[in-house]
């Protein structure tokens, strides 16, 4: 009940700003911010310093305060750039050197990898060892890494995670972050090991060998490491067919490696095996930024706590052309939540009695490159995790008319759902469930970057039913949209485009978090989620 009281405390006039909040003023952001001017609003490039100028310009407007370095709106961060070159080498050997499989394994064809320590030249010889899905999980009685020593060696490894239907163990059939192949590579790097290798398979990645050749044969950015910081000689990938030359080494196909390392009690085996690597990239580093703005709280005490609301700024830049198109302008993508970032930091700053906390508008940088930004001010906070309530995330809308639900998914994991319901309510949605929840959607956009450290965190996104129209129409838009649209440069501002839907979500995520920044007590994750234990350690019981 005291959820609900907060929000009946609510003064009309606030009432009345989140009332104000207009779909037809987030218009213009959108369209200026999806224009060829800033070219696809790429990291490091001119478009992206005009996006990113132009969002601390409207902040100005509006009244917020600048929460970035040294008294300006941005947040400045380096990232590296790291494309692998085809010359990049691998080959396994057996007792007594004798080559496994083929001599040597075919680069994109067999494997595909590059160095973490953002070297243009990492060369090393490694024993190996089988970690099953390589996942250390305390709370649900599961350590791979359990007895073995790993220091110095070769992972081999499978994604995802334990399969369940119990939804108190790695939360049944949902997906948790220890099934995504980026902690397989952070929990290696933990253990000491020099490398990962991950044998795919499509069930346990949910996506097919030619996702992770394209997306491995490309640049990826990287946040800087610090010196000192534990990284990776190689991180990679093989196919099915290369991993049975691995796993017939211990005398076992793949498919029995996999369901050995599904069961409880598995233990981490040493391979009779010795990796040869020679990984080589072409290194690059740039600078990006975060804009950050701040509306101060009311209360004494309070107010050095704060809600947070962030929305990635950037987009895909210029690529390969489509149909003589070479501007990925981005406009659902993220041109969308930025315009109702915007709109919702010119309501809340003019709030005629601020919340108790305050608030701050992050529009953070590098969310396609792997939610670097967030990432970034996840470890660089302006406001310690300890001492943020709730971070809403806005990503990808589509400005196509009124529907009525609305997603949050990840949302029920916190103790801040009741405001969710509560602002559903208030606005006439209902909450959809997560359609996929084996998929991890949870994990891929940039509200996760604030949950692994401690922050209970989602996303309000977008709903499938659209208001007037056929069952599954909404649905069908975003097949249409995905198909067609998606990370393509078709994906462009239309004058036709109907706010209204926006403008909903907009006041539903401005509710949310204004009951939020008058809390009695902070938020925090429920019992049992895997990131109440950052919570805790933030400082938050």
């Amino acid at each position: 009940m005291k959820y609900i009281f907060v929000s009946l405390a609510l003064s009309a006039a606030a009432y009345g700003q989140i009332d104000s909040i207009s779909g037809e003023r987030m218009r213009p952001h959108v369209k200026f911010l999806a224009n060829d001017l800033l070219e696809g609003r790429g990291v490091g490039s001119r478009g992206g310093d005009l996006a990113t100028a132009y969002i601390a310009a409207q902040f100005a407007l509006a009244g917020l305060k600048p929460a970035g370095d040294r008294g300006t709106y941005f947040q400045v961060f380096p990232l590296i750039g790291v494309t692998p070159r085809p010359t990049t080498r691998m080959s396994v050997s057996g007792p007594a050197g004798r080559p496994v499989g083929q001599p040597e394994f075919r680069w994109l064809e067999d494997f595909v990898g590059v160095s973490l320590r953002q070297q243009p030249r990492v060369e090393f010889d490694a024993d190996s060892v089988f970690v099953g899905h390589g996942i250390t999980a305390p709370e649900y009685q599961w350590d791979d890494y359990k007895d073995i020593d790993v220091k110095g060696k070769v992972v081999v490894l499978f994604t995802g995670e334990p399969p369940s239907k119990d939804p108190k163990f790695f939360t049944g059939e949902a997906l948790t972050y220890y099934g995504r192949w980026t902690y397989k590579y952070e929990e290696a790097a933990r253990h000491g090991a020099a490398g990962a290798i991950i044998i795919h398979t499509t069930p346990t990645a949910s996506y097919g060998w030619n996702v992770v050749r394209s997306s491995w044969s490309t640049e990826d950015l990287e946040n800087k490491l610090n010196p000192g910081e534990a990284a990776l000689a190689f991180a990679g990938w093989v196919t099915l067919e290369a991993g049975k030359g691995i796993s017939a080494s211990i005398g076992k196909q793949p498919e029995e490696l996999l369901a050995l390392a599904d069961r409880r009690g598995f233990r981490a085996m040493a391979l009779p095996l010795r990796f040869h690597v020679s990984a080589e990239a072409a290194i690059r580093e740039i600078q990006t930024r975060n804009v950050i703005a701040r509306v101060e709280g009311s209360d004494l005490r309070l107010k050095n706590e704060a809600v947070i609301f962030s929305a990635h700024w950037d987009h895909l830049g210029v690529g390969n052309p489509i149909n003589g198109d070479p501007i990925y302008n981005g406009a659902a993508d993220n041109a969308t939540g930025c315009g109702m970032l915007l709109e919702m930091a010119r309501a809340w700053a003019s709030l005629p009695q601020k919340p108790r906390r305050s608030a701050l508008f992050i529009a953070v940088a590098a969310e396609e490159g792997g939610l670097l930004g967030s990432d970034f001010y996840g470890r660089n906070p302006v406001v310690p995790a300890g001492k943020t309530a709730l971070a809403l995330n806005f990503d990808m809308f589509m400005p196509n008319g009124r529907y009525s639900d609305v997603g949050v998914y990840g949302a029920e994991r916190t103790t801040a759902y009741p405001l969710a319901e509560e602002a559903a309510r208030r606005f006439g949605l209902a909450i959809a469930p997560d359609p996929r929840p084996a998929a991890g959607v949870f994990y891929r956009s940039d509200h996760f970057s604030f949950a692994r450290v401690g922050v209970p965190a989602f996303s309000v996104e977008n709903g499938k039913e659209l208001m007037g129209q056929p069952a599954g129409s909404g649905s069908q838009y975003f097949a249409d949209f995905n198909e067609s649209r998606y990370h393509q440069p078709s994906d462009e501002y239309r004058d036709d485009w109907n706010f209204s839907g926006m403008e909903i979500y907009a006041r539903f995520g401005f509710l949310i978090g204004l009951n939020a920044a008058n809390l009695a007590t902070l938020p925090t994750w429920r019992a049992g989620d895997e990131f109440l234990a950052a919570r805790v350690a933030s400082g938050v019981k």
